[in-house]
């Protein structure tokens, strides 16, 4: 059970949907992730979460995402994620109540091997080769951006109907 309130997930997510749309179609076409998504959605969370967010949990909650974005960086640093992957995670951070980490992961786990499987059986598909120009079926790398945007959405709608 999510202890994220329906009311939280409904103010963010009319803002994430087309951000983490945006991150996952971006990621699969360029294999970028852009700075300007990241901004974006710390931002929702900057602005946003001032209204939906008790003030007391407000400052933990960026706290979050200082801690993921320096995990994410040492993640990177030792080639095991990308940069624009560690800063969309650490800009999702904040979303999530430290109380729900558990579940997220798991939740993100299935979106990953969702959109693995779907991604690698996708790109087999000549028809599909010849009629994209996308940059993630020319390389061995995983666009991350298609988990990671698509799993904070789902989060989201978890917690609207949980």
């Amino acid at each position: 059970m999510l202890t994220l309130p329906a009311s939280q997930a409904l103010w963010f997510l009319p803002f994430a949907v087309p951000i983490g749309i945006w991150v996952a179609w971006n990621d699969v076409k360029f294999m970028k992730i852009p700075n300007k998504a990241v901004y974006a959605l710390t931002l929702v969370f900057l602005v946003v979460g001032l209204l939906a967010v008790p003030l007391a949990e407000y400052p933990w909650r960026l706290l979050q995402l200082v801690v993921v974005l320096v995990v994410g960086f040492l993640m990177n640093m030792i080639r095991m994620i990308g940069a624009g992957d560690a800063k969309f995670a650490a800009a999702m951070a904040p979303f999530i109540p430290l109380a729900d980490a558990r579940t997220f992961a798991f939740l993100f786990g299935a979106v990953l091997l969702a959109a693995y499987v779907t991604h690698r059986g996708a790109r087999k598909i000549p028809a599909l080769q010849r009629a994209t120009d996308w940059k993630s079926f020319e390389i061995q790398d995983f666009p991350m951006g298609l988990a990671l945007g698509p799993a904070l959405i789902f989060y989201l709608v978890l917690g609207l109907i949980s």
